[in-house]
């Protein structure tokens, strides 16, 4: 084999080994190769149960306005809230799984759903201060859905989201997706429960993760997305960046040998 033939087998094995495929890049791929439109039915997610640091929006209303202000707080009745508006005007469960309320006092919400929490303080509000004729109406909601992002996306940190569901696809595009360089084929979903914590990892290059418990985030979720090996190579990403990464060291090398050389 002459040296020509040589290099050149050289920079076609680091081009292919270190170029990423277009496969690894491409979201909810159909790796059965059927060739046909499949409906995949994603996994309902379940009702969320609340922890302690959770935050609550409470809001409570009447025909008459005046009879409920003094449950509510100050800013409850506006809209368009800032994120710290809703930590500082919401209701914080503390240690020991309490929210504590403007009249009712501290109510027991660890533990519950938000349908169940707000059952149970419509019905301490009409059997202790009101008659069915108030109409009282009870809004509990999460202070917006918070989840934290880390490793290879355009955007890491905790991010908050105000909507009810959140998909692991929707956290990423919020975070500035993934990276060229991020693993889509092993992100980390970390979740803490009232039994402990758990850890799974999703390829969200197949469409079948739709069917993961883990596709539906839930609050307080966190999301590592780990590097591929062509990061810590340093070859490039794309065909052309690695035959430039390529070239360059090949002239090192020549020069520094046609140095030692004379």
């Amino acid at each position: 084999m002459t040296k020509k033939s040589f290099y050149i087998l050289i920079l076609i094995s680091a081009l292919f080994t270190s170029c990423i495929p277009v496969k690894d890049l491409w979201y909810l791929q159909d790796k059965n190769n059927s060739g046909e439109q499949n409906t995949v039915s994603a996994v309902e997610s379940k009702p969320y149960r609340l922890q302690v640091n959770d935050v609550l929006s409470v809001n409570i209303k009447a025909i008459d306005p005046k009879l409920v202000s003094i449950f509510n707080t100050t800013e409850s009745t506006t809209t368009g809230k800032s994120e710290s508006a809703l930590y500082f005007d919401g209701f914080t469960v503390d240690d020991h799984g309490n929210i504590r309320m403007p009249i009712l006092g501290e109510i027991n919400v660890i533990g519950y759903t938000l349908e169940e929490v707000r059952l149970m303080i419509e019905k301490k509000l009409l059997e202790e201060y009101f008659k069915s004729e108030a109409n009282v109406f009870v809004t509990v909601k999460l202070a917006g859905f918070r989840y934290t992002i880390n490793g290879e996306v355009g955007s890491t940190g905790t991010k908050t989201l105000f909507q009810a569901h959140v998909n692991v696809l929707e956290a990423v595009a919020n975070a500035g997706d993934i990276t060229t360089v991020g693993n889509r084929k092993a992100v980390m979903i970390i979740r803490q429960t009232p039994t402990g914590v758990q850890m799974n990892e999703i390829d969200l290059t197949d469409v079948n993760v739709m069917k993961s418990p883990y596709y539906y985030l839930q609050p307080n979720d966190y999301i590592y997305v780990k590097p591929l090996r062509q990061k810590t190579w340093g070859t490039g990403q794309t065909g052309i960046q690695s035959i430039g990464t390529i070239i360059t060291l090949l002239s090192l090398a020549t020069t520094v040998y046609l140095i030692i050389k004379n």
